[in-house]
């Protein structure tokens, strides 16, 4: 079994597919084993409770970057344990030392199609207005490993949607979420959890 830990700040709308695809199909011997958010108020605790999985709340108020990395390492090494780290609306960043040492083991999924789109301040909304200014005739969602670099990790899986006219924010995010996002955060956390991920410098290869 892959111990799986799902951090989030928000809603929780791609926790929710996650934990749909696995009591539904399965997550390729994965399983969701705990749920860490940065925010007390977060819905994806209710949402985490809701299907028996145990939820925890780490505050970083008042804590620099390295603080709360290693609160957060605290946390995974007495509890959690997990094999695989999923940011699925985790708005916090790691330090370099947490993400070395988790190097290949944390996996994110950003509302664009990186390397479009995104770095530090391209969050929710802000990222699809971006787009939107910008003219792109699509945009969508990328899956990829975690390192130093915001949203600099390799590959794993993307697909696109068009954009179409009359687009607000609101409706590209929409349909991004629900035609991109979750779809490929369950695909991916299930082939990491088949063992069929392998980094290859900048590119993740998808075996057989």
């Amino acid at each position: 079994m892959v111990k799986i830990a799902v951090f989030v700040s928000g809603g929780g709308t791609n926790l929710q597919a996650l934990i749909d695809c696995w009591k539904k199909e399965g997550l390729g011997g994965g399983e969701i084993t705990a749920v860490v958010s940065s925010k007390k108020s977060a819905y994806a605790l209710e949402r985490a409770a809701n299907a028996g999985i145990p939820g925890y709340f780490v505050s970083g108020k008042g804590l620099s970057v390295e603080e709360y990395s290693r609160k957060l390492d605290e946390l995974l090494e007495e509890k959690i344990q997990p094999d695989l780290i999923v940011l699925a609306g985790f708005l916090k960043i790691f330090s370099a030392d947490f993400c070395k040492k988790y190097s290949g083991r944390i996996i994110n999924v950003h509302p664009s199609l990186i390397p479009s789109f995104c770095g530090d301040g391209m969050y929710g909304l802000h990222v699809h207005e971006a787009a939107l200014e910008k003219g792109v005739k699509v945009s969508g969602a990328t899956v990829h490993f975690v390192d130093a670099v915001t949203d600099g990790g390799p590959i794993i899986l993307q697909k696109a949607v068009d954009i179409l006219p009359g687009d607000t924010p609101e409706v590209l995010q929409k349909r991004i979420m629900e035609q991109c996002e979750w779809k490929l955060l369950p695909q991916a956390v299930t082939l990491f959890s088949q063992g069929k991920l392998r980094i290859d410098g900048n590119h993740v290869v998808i075996e057989e």
